[in-house]
């Protein structure tokens, strides 16, 4: 289990980034977090890799208390960071430096044929699509088969089929490996078609606003009016993390009997 105890960050020029921010995310489970700007998602995850450590509260896998960066935890970031120098087969396998030759080219072979990009194998990063390059950042973030997997709006700078189409293409690598995934995301229907729950940011400082279980069976239907539902639920907890006034399709979303005639 990734466990996050009254996690706190405070930078030296005085921002406080994170403030009690407690949350537990079970082994397999997909978490998604969603929040304005200046909500401390993105310092959320640095905390979590260990890229940046807490001032307050603990970060712990399975008891073990993470303070710099871990083999059992992976990041795919917004832009792939490919190294151009290197061809796809060697960005994927950079993080297998102490495997054997042999078997290093196996295991990257196996993943860029899980990413559908195996006949890629020797092309250069700047011969690749924005969605293929990204396949590359997350076949990378994979190949040393991580524990937890963090992604850090891994989709936003695509254009909208290509996002859907890389959500649903994670979604099949998850199904397969299922590691731990924490994602967050500006995208309120890609918060939902990927997340058990959706962990609702308040900002300045960042903290839990409100945990939403999405408990809709996958494939998930982003036309179906109990996918609609769960939008609005989602929509309705970021105007209140922003202490915005709600409108009357949002109080209906909060009441049980709405929630009773979709779930």
């Amino acid at each position: 289990m990734l466990a996050l105890d009254r996690i706190g960050k405070t930078y030296p020029n005085g921002v406080r980034a994170l403030d009690g921010v407690t949350l537990n995310v079970a082994l397999g489970e997909i978490l998604s977090v969603v929040g304005g700007s200046g909500c401390g998602k993105s310092t959320l995850l640095r905390v979590i890799s260990g890229l940046d450590p807490p001032t307050a509260g603990r970060v712990s896998l399975d008891g073990a208390a993470i303070t710099a960066p871990h083999p059992k935890i992976g990041m795919v970031f917004q832009e792939p960071r490919l190294l151009p120098w290197l061809t796809v087969a060697d960005n994927v396998g950079f993080g297998l430096p102490k495997l054997a030759q042999a078997v290093r080219q196996r295991r990257v072979a196996a993943q860029l044929q899980r990413v559908g990009l195996f006949e890629k194998a020797g092309v250069w990063p700047r011969e690749l699509s924005g969605g293929q390059a990204q396949r590359v950042a997350i076949a990378r973030a994979l190949v040393t088969r991580p524990e937890v997997l963090l992604l850090d709006e891994p989709f936003s700078a695509l254009d909208a089929f290509t996002r859907a189409d890389l959500q649903d293409h994670l979604l099949s690598l998850w199904a397969e490996l299922k590691p731990t995934l924490v994602v967050v995301t500006h995208d309120v229907d890609e918060a939902i078609v990927l997340g058990d729950r959706v962990v609702v940011m308040r900002p300045r400082p960042g903290r839990v606003g409100e945990e939403i279980a999405i408990d809709l069976p996958r494939p998930r239907d982003r036309q179906s009016a109990a996918f609609d539902f769960a939008k609005r639920r989602v929509l309705t907890a970021l105007d209140r993390a922003q202490d915005r006034p709600l409108s009357v399709d949002d109080r209906e979303a909060e009441t049980a009997a709405g929630a009773a005639l979709w779930w």
